[in-house]
């Protein structure tokens, strides 16, 4: 059995702000997915949910800690992508 080829899906967290929010319908759902850093599952959910914004524009944290994009992936994780905001 060739282990490259198995992709065990991990259960994360998502939450959504502002913009990303409304394009979603949801606050909150947990997903499982293969992806293995914050970056791929940015573009895996943005690609399933329409996301609009590219992920130059968008800061991700990781368990309640901004991260960087290649942040490493852990079952169970809370992942928040946090679109620009504004208000006066």
């Amino acid at each position: 059995m060739d282990l490259d080829v198995i992709r065990m899906t991990l259960p994360v967290r998502l939450e959504y702000f502002a913009l990303l929010r409304e394009q979603r319908g949801l606050d909150a759902e947990t997903v499982e997915t293969a992806c293995r850093t914050a970056r791929e599952l940015y573009r895996e959910v943005s690609a399933s949910h329409g996301f609009t914004l590219p992920e130059d524009r968008v800061r991700v944290a990781v368990n309640n800690a901004f991260a960087p994009w290649d942040t490493a992936l852990a079952a169970n994780d809370t992942v928040v992508f946090i679109p620009p905001v504004s208000g006066g």
